[in-house]
């Protein structure tokens, strides 16, 4: 609930401090006194859109401070843990408005965005009045207070969940399908490649090995017919080996004849003849090396140029091929393994669309067994807030085609005011006055689900008097028994059931003799008695309105 509320220099508040209690509370005083600014000022506590003019006049900055005591359970804890805000104790909100048009928030002293604020203020206080039913004006609260009435938070929770479900199985099955597609239109290239590669079966190291084999065989084939001419030389027609040969056997014949003279010579030959021999013997030996077979050269190149061909085709070194093609391999097979996968996908997408829609009909059927409670007990509440002769519907219309994270049910709250008319959404066809009785009476159907722990009523009562009023102060009355009920309100029937009466008046600023200051103050009996006289008499205040104040308090004591 609402535990205090401090505020500093907003329009015509210079300073002020107040407590809340639990029960119903109201706020009264004279018309001007500045009831609407209090309100105004806690709607800017919970993120209500900032304005400079909204700061005191000759300030710089106001600031609203509000404390809330929350159950130690309360969702609100989850999402400030959720933003790592500290929700140890109390709750403490603080708004600051800087007369520039700046504004700053800030929870448990931790800066926080206006828009945080925004989403949890509703949690803590719901502000109704003539022209602000926000828990009617927004259709999708009628859901939301309906769900509530029946408590059916669990089986909403479900749908929604299996809803979430639902879309995520409905994207990786999209996902899917289209990458199966995508890889379909490939497989007839990867077939075709994986073929010739298995065909070409490149082997580690095999480029380098076969460029080697090429330019041996490429170089020997140049030198080779030098070696042969050299060859010719010394073993062909015009060698010098026989010639010598013949020589030196005639100068071995002659060198008895003439002891000492030849010897030189004939050793000489002898050398030179061995020289020819053995370069004889190298020159044969270096063309036996020198041989190759021009088709071994000619497969050599054809296998190499292939690799290399395949290489600038998929663009991947040749050493790289084999790894391709073992790539390409798996991926044929992912494809193969991807039909498969999509089948299971679209079992998965139809079991859970079959569970999603199971679990929404059995809502929908919850919600509608529901809606006839909620309805008698809004209209049972109907005749004492004189609309006796109104009708309340709550109007379900089921579709699976409207299928969301609620259900399959669209969800509104129509009214009929007089018999004979055609019934319509609450909004449209209630006025003001009566919107705010049917909300009321909602309201106290509900009891304390699906609301705020603090409930702010501004001037529902409007318009009325007398036996509605009193009605309208026996409900509010109803209400704070379960949750925290504030009322602005010129009833003095609602005023007189009052656990806590604040007294909202106007007078001169203790700092500027011109400007005026809005206070608020906790009465007590005597006081309330005199309040009540004047909201009864009203600008004099007579001993009968007295003695009919007094009766009122008694009556409601």
């Amino acid at each position: 609930m609402l535990a205090q509320l401090s505020i500093r220099d907003i329009v015509l508040i210079e300073r002020l401090d107040l407590s809340f209690n639990e029960g119903l509370s109201v706020l009264t005083g004279e018309t001007g006194a500045g009831k609407s600014i209090l309100l105004d000022s806690l709607a800017l506590a919970l993120g209500g859109r900032g304005d400079g003019d909204l700061v005191r006049q000759g300030c710089d900055k106001g600031q609203i401070v509000a404390v809330f005591d929350l159950a130690a359970n309360h969702h609100v804890r989850d999402i400030l843990k959720q933003n790592d805000i500290e929700d140890e104790g109390d709750i403490i909100i603080r708004r600051v408005q800087s007369a520039d048009g700046r504004s700053r928030a800030f929870i448990n002293d931790q800066p926080c965005s206006i828009s945080l604020l925004r989403s949890i203020g509703p949690h803590f206080v719901e502000i109704h009045g003539q022209h602000d039913d926000r828990a009617l004006i927004d259709v999708d609260a009628h859901r939301l207070l309906l769900d509530a009435f029946a408590g059916l938070e669990k089986d909403c929770e479900d749908v929604a969940s299996l809803f979430s479900s639902m879309k995520v199985a409905d994207r990786q099955l999209k996902e899917h399908r289209q990458k199966i597609e995508t890889a379909a239109k490939e497989a007839d290239w990867l077939r075709a490649s994986v073929d010739e590669l298995e065909v070409l079966s490149p082997q580690d190291g095999e480029e380098e090995e076969l460029a080697e084999s090429r330019s041996h065989m490429m170089k020997a084939e140049k030198i080779v017919s030098d070696i042969a001419e050299a060859q010719d030389s010394l073993s062909g027609h015009h060698s010098p080996i026989p010639s010598l040969n013949q020589l030196l056997r005639r100068l071995e014949r002659k060198a008895a004849e003439v002891p000492g003279m030849l010897d030189d010579t004939i050793e000489a030959l002898g050398r030179a003849l061995d020289g020819l021999s053995d370069a004889q013997n190298s020159v044969d030996a270096a063309l036996r090396d020198s041989e190759f077979n021009p088709k071994e050269l000619e497969d050599t190149e054809e296998r190499l140029f292939a690799l290399r061909a395949a290489s600038r085709k998929y663009n991947v070194p040749v050493a790289n091929l084999a790894e391709l093609a073992s790539t390409m391999i798996s991926d044929l097979a992912a494809i193969d393994a991807g039909e498969d996968k999509l089948h299971e996908l679209e079992h998965n997408v139809q079991q859970i669309r079959a569970d999603f829609f199971a679990a929404s009909r059995n809502l929908s059927e919850k919600r509608i067994h529901a809606s006839q409670a909620l309805t008698q007990s809004v209209m049972a509440e109907l005749p004492a807030l004189k609309l006796e002769r109104a009708e309340f519907i709550v109007d379900i219309q089921t579709n699976e085609e409207i299928a969301g994270a609620n259900g399959i049910d669209q969800i509104e709250f129509h009214v009929r005011t007089n018999p004979g008319t055609r019934a319509g959404p609450i909004m449209k066809v209630a006025s003001g006055g009566e919107l705010s009785r049917f909300l009321l009476a909602i309201k106290v159907a509900l009891a304390d689900r699906g609301s705020a722990p603090t409930l702010v009523f501004d001037e529902i009562d409007t318009g009325v008097g007398g036996a509605v009023a009193d009605a309208i102060g026996a409900r509010l009355e109803t209400l704070s028994k379960s949750i925290q009920v504030l009322s602005v309100t010129h009833a003095p029937q609602v005023a007189a059931r009052a656990k806590t009466h604040l007294l909202i008046s106007k007078s001169q600023s203790s700092e500027d003799s011109v400007l005026l200051s809005t206070n608020v103050r906790d009465i007590d009996l005597q006081e309330r008695q005199e309040e009540i006289a004047r909201m009864l008499a009203g600008a004099t205040v007579t001993d009968e309105a007295r003695a009919a104040a007094a009766k009122l308090l008694s009556n409601t004591g």
